[in-house]
C-alpha cells in the first residue's frame, strides 16, 4: 500500500509541475483558433459579403476541444464549480478533511463511471466514422474529446484524492471566500 501511495505522489508532482504549462499552453492555442475562425468569419460575412459556410463547420472542432479541455483545466487547478454550503457547518480540521476525502472519492466514482460511457461513444464514433456534412471531416476528432476531457478529469480527481490524504490535518481549513 505504502509503495502505491509512493508511486501515486510520484505522478502528483509530475501532473502538479508539468501539466499545468502543457494544458495551458495548448488552451490558449484553442482559444486563439476559436477566435481567429469567428474574426475570419465576421470578415468573411459582412465586410466582404462572400460567407462561407465552412467555418461554422470547422468551429465545431475547436469549441468541443475548448470545453472539454477546460473543463479538464478547471478539475486539475481545482477550480470546479461547487457550492460550499456543507463545509461552512463543519467547525473542526478533520471533520473537513473526511468530508473532502469523501466528496473526493464520489466524485471519482461518478467520473469512472463516465469514462467508461465515453469510451463506448469514443469507439461507437470510431466505428461508425460519421463526417461533417460540406468538408467531410470525421466527427470522431470533436468527439473524442468527451472521452480525452472525462479521462483527463478521472486523473486530476485521483490524485486530489491521494493529495487530501497525505495532507495534514491542520491544512484543512474553512475558506468561505473561494
Amino acid at each position: 500500500m505504502i509503495i502505491i501511495f509512493k508511486k501515486c505522489w510520484y505522478l502528483f508532482n509530475i501532473i502538479k509541475e508539468k501539466t499545468p504549462n502543457i494544458q495551458g499552453g495548448l488552451l490558449v492555442l484553442i482559444l486563439l483558433s476559436l477566435a481567429g475562425l469567428e474574426f475570419t468569419e465576421v470578415i468573411l460575412r459582412y465586410i466582404l459579403h462572400k460567407p462561407l459556410i465552412a467555418i461554422e463547420e470547422i468551429l465545431i472542432f475547436p469549441t468541443v476541444w475548448c470545453f472539454f479541455w477546460g473543463s479538464a483545466n478547471a478539475s486539475l487547478e481545482r477550480n470546479q464549480i461547487n457550492a460550499k454550503i456543507f463545509e461552512t457547518f463543519l467547525k473542526s480540521p478533520k471533520a473537513i478533511k473526511i468530508y473532502k476525502i469523501i466528496m473526493t472519492i464520489t466524485c471519482f466514482i461518478i467520473d469512472c463511471c463516465i469514462i467508461y460511457y465515453a469510451y463506448k461513444y469514443f469507439k461507437h464514433s470510431i466505428r461508425i466514422h460519421k463526417l461533417s456534412p460540406n468538408l467531410f471531416i470525421p466527427l470522431m476528432y470533436a468527439e473524442s474529446a468527451v472521452f480525452i476531457g472525462f479521462l483527463l478529469m478521472g486523473i486530476y480527481t485521483f490524485v486530489e484524492i491521494i493529495c487530501y490524504i497525505k495532507e495534514p490535518v491542520h491544512e484543512f481549513k474553512i475558506n468561505i471566500s473561494k
